[in-house]
C-alpha cells in the first residue's frame, strides 16, 4: 500500500497544462502563446478551429463575424448554448474560449471581412485561419494576405466532405489561382451590371456536420502549428476528406500567371495617427514629402461608391461606402424609382473634392492601408492608431 496521502501528487507526476506538448522535441509553446491569429468565420469551422486554438495556448486572436446564432447552429457548433441563441456569434464564441483558456486575450469583431476588416488586421496577424462558405470572402482574404505578406489556412466543407488547403504569401499558386471559370460566374452573380448587390444571393446554409468540421479544422490548426515551427506544410496544395469511404489525399494546385491577387505592398509605414483625425488632402502631403514629387496619387484598399445620381432628375446622394455593400433596391431614385447611376472612387489625386474628408469617412474600415504611387515609385500607409481601436488589449505584438 502507498504511503502517500490521497491529496499530495508526487512530483515526479506534477504537470502543468501545455506539459504533454513539451514532450513533441520540436514544440515550443512561448512561440504559440505569441502568435497573433486572425480567424474570420464563427460557424462550424469557426467554432472548432477557436476550440483547437484555446486548448493548444494560443491566446492571441481576433475572431471576425457578423452573423448571429440560429438555433439550427447547435447542432454543428460545440461553443454555442440554447440561451446564446440571437448572440452574435463572434461574441459567444470568444466568451467561451475564455472560459476553455482563462489567460485568452481573444479580440471578438462584429462585421464582415470584406468591407469592415482593414488590410492593417491583416498585418496584424501571423497566420489567418479561414472557416467560411463563400468564395468572394476567400478571394478577399486571399488578396489582403498577398498585400501584407502574410499566410492563410482554408478550409471547406461540405455533407461529410472537406478539404484545408495552405496558401503562403509570395508562393504561387494562391486561392485565386484554384478559381475556375464556374467560380467566377458564381463569383459574378452577385453584382449586378451598375455594381449595386443583388438581394438574396448571398451564399450560405451549407448541409454539414459537427464531425467532419472536426476534422478540417484540426487538420487546419495543426498546419498552423506546423507553419510556426518552421515545419512542412500544404503550401500550394490541399488535404481533401472523403467521409464516405474514409479515404483522403492531397492535390497539387498549379500557378495563374495572369492571376490578380499577386500583388504586394512592399514598403508600410506605420503613421502614429488615427483616421479620425487626418484628412485625405493631409496624407496626400506626407506622401509628397516622402516620395520626393508632387505628382502623387493615393490609393484605396477597395473600391468606393461616392454617389448616385438620378438620370433623370439628376439629384445626387453621396453614399461613401464600399461597393458590394450598397444593394439594388437602395439604387432606385426616392422621387422617380429609377435606376440610379453609381459613380465610384478607388484613389485621390489632390484635385477631388472630397480631399478635406476624414479617412474615416470614405466608407473604407478603420485599421486599413492606404498607398501612395508616383513614376519613382511608392509607399504605403497604415494608421497606426486605429490599431488600439480595432484589437483592443492585443494590439501590441510584444512577445511576453
Amino acid at each position: 500500500m502507498s504511503s502517500l496521502s490521497p491529496n499530495v501528487v508526487p512530483e515526479s507526476l506534477e504537470e502543468d497544462r501545455f506539459s504533454r506538448f513539451r514532450l513533441i522535441p520540436w514544440w515550443d509553446q512561448a512561440k504559440i502563446r505569441s502568435t497573433n491569429v486572425l480567424v474570420v468565420g464563427a460557424g462550424a469551422l469557426g467554432n472548432e478551429i477557436l476550440k483547437n486554438l484555446a486548448l493548444i495556448g494560443f491566446e492571441k486572436i481576433v475572431v471576425v463575424d457578423s452573423d448571429r446564432i440560429e438555433r439550427s447552429n447547435l447542432s454543428r457548433a460545440v461553443l454555442f448554448r440554447d440561451n446564446q441563441i440571437g448572440q452574435y456569434k463572434a461574441e459567444a464564441a470568444a466568451e467561451r474560449v475564455r472560459s476553455l483558456l482563462s489567460t485568452s486575450r481573444i479580440r471578438p469583431l462584429i462585421g464582415n471581412v470584406i468591407f469592415d476588416c482593414g488590410l492593417g488586421l491583416f498585418r496584424w496577424s501571423d497566420v489567418i485561419i479561414a472557416g467560411l462558405d463563400n468564395r468572394e470572402a476567400r478571394l478577399w482574404i486571399n488578396r489582403a494576405a498577398w498585400k501584407t505578406n502574410r499566410p492563410w489556412i482554408d478550409g471547406a466543407i461540405e455533407g461529410i466532405n472537406g478539404v484545408a488547403r495552405v496558401f503562403l504569401p509570395g508562393a504561387a499558386p494562391c486561392y485565386e489561382c484554384t478559381l475556375g471559370e464556374t467560380d467566377w460566374a458564381l463569383l459574378q452573380r452577385r453584382m449586378s451590371c451598375n455594381l449595386l448587390t443583388y438581394e438574396g444571393t448571398a451564399e450560405g446554409k451549407v448541409p454539414t456536420t459537427p464531425t467532419i468540421a472536426s476534422i478540417i479544422a484540426g487538420i487546419q490548426v495543426q498546419e498552423a502549428v506546423k507553419m510556426i515551427h518552421g515545419l512542412p506544410t500544404l503550401s500550394g496544395k490541399g488535404l481533401v476528406f472523403e467521409g464516405l469511404n474514409h479515404t483522403s489525399y492531397v492535390v497539387q494546385y498549379t500557378e495563374n500567371p495572369h492571376c490578380m491577387s499577386h500583388d504586394r505592398l512592399e514598403r508600410i509605414s506605420e503613421i502614429p495617427r488615427s483616421s479620425t483625425e487626418m484628412t485625405l488632402a493631409d496624407l496626400l502631403q506626407i506622401a509628397r514629402a516622402d516620395l520626393g514629387e508632387q505628382d502623387v496619387v493615393i490609393e484605396f484598399s477597395r473600391e468606393i461608391i461616392r454617389a448616385l445620381e438620378c438620370p433623370n432628375c439628376h439629384t445626387l446622394e453621396e453614399v461613401f461606402a464600399p461597393v458590394g455593400t450598397v444593394g439594388a433596391e437602395q439604387g432606385k431614385c426616392p422621387r422617380d424609382s429609377q435606376m440610379r447611376a453609381v459613380l465610384t472612387i478607388h484613389s485621390f489625386s489632390g484635385v477631388e473634392a472630397f480631399g478635406s474628408r476624414k479617412l474615416d469617412r470614405l466608407g473604407l474600415p478603420l485599421y486599413d492601408i492606404f498607398t501612395a504611387r508616383c513614376s519613382s515609385g511608392e509607399i504605403s500607409y497604415l494608421l497606426a492608431d486605429d490599431g488600439e481601436q480595432i484589437l483592443g488589449s492585443i494590439a501590441s505584438r510584444d512577445v511576453e
